[in-house]
Parts: structure tokens; sequence; C-alpha cells
């Protein structure tokens, strides 16, 4: 599907993206190349955000589906999409670095919303978001997600996850009504 505004074309990801899909994710959350962008967490953490297993994981799920989305057939960003009953869950979001403040976050989440309205039922979506990440969590805030307080603990000891620099991290879980 083409959106006119950004010219974005939105598809399944596929085995065959994994690599670009590591290489995107990895840009937007780790090391100095995050740094170009705002969502960043190499403050807070270090090692990778995800590996080729990871993605294809979440790529295998049954009842789930990784978004990519490409302007002029490059991958600029991505997101997951997984059903879990009356709502459905929202994560691995990346917007490449470069196009970071442009718009394009604002216009994907939309979209992966109303996917997951019209394919699945949705009333809500779920996702969570490491706490400490504030300026992350006022984003989803101004897009209609609200703070649960509930936390889960940061999977410490599990490098897949990052090597963490504080040891106050946890997630929270965000939820938005879905119209």
């Amino acid at each position: 599907m083409n959106t006119p505004a950004t010219d974005l074309t939105y598809r399944d990801a596929t085995p065959t993206d994994i690599d670009a899909l590591v290489t995107l994710i990895e840009s937007a959350y780790r090391g100095d190349t995050s740094r170009t962008g705002w969502t960043t967490e190499a403050d807070l953490l270090d090692g990778q955000r995800t590996d080729p297993e990871g993605v294809r994981e979440v790529i295998a799920k049954p009842d789930g589906r990784l978004l990519i989305v490409e302007r002029a057939g490059t991958v600029v960003a991505c997101c997951q999409l997984e059903h879990r009953g009356t709502h459905a869950y929202f994560g691995m979001f990346a917007v490449s670095p470069a196009l970071q403040g442009e718009g394009l976050g604002k216009q994907i989440i939309a979209e992966a919303e109303r996917q997951a309205r019209e394919s699945w039922g949705a009333t809500e979506m779920h996702m969570t978001v490491i706490s400490a990440r504030e300026e992350l969590i006022a984003w989803y805030e101004r897009r209609g997600y609200r703070r649960t307080g509930r936390t889960t603990p940061f999977p410490y000891g599990d490098e897949r996850f990052g090597v963490p620099r504080r040891t106050d991290l946890e997630f929270e879980l965000l939820v938005k009504t879905l119209d």
C-alpha cells in the first residue's frame, strides 16, 4: 500500500529481509549511529537491541507480523504487530535515524493501529517501553497512549536485549484504546 503524502509502502517482512531489519533496528537504538536520531538507547544500554534470530522469531509468529516500511524501495522503518485476543501488541518499532523528526513515526503508528483494528478487530494497542525513556513515553502519550503504571523487570543478564548501563531499568505498559 502506498501513502501519497510520504510515498511510503507497507509490506510484511520475509526471511530475506532479516539482515536489513537488524541493521535498521540497531542503527535506531544502539551505538553512535543511533545518536543521529532521538530514539537512541545508547545512554541506557550497550550491546545489541536485537539479532537475526530475534527478528526471525518475530517474522515466524503465527499471530503476528513484522511490518516493513519502504520509501523508494529502501527499508526506512519497521514495527511488530501481534494479535493477542482483544488487543494487539506493538513493538520493535524503528525509524531510520536520518529520517527521524520528519513525521514518519506518527504515520507509521497510525497505520499499525488501523491494521490491528481492521485485520484483527483489536480494541486496544499495547506496548512496553523502558520507563526511563521519558521523552519517548511523552511522544506516545501525544499519540493517545496512556501510562498504566504496570511494569515488568528488564531482563538483566540476557545480553540478547543489551547490556544495561544502569541498575534501575524496567518496562512500563502503555495502552491506547483504538477507535
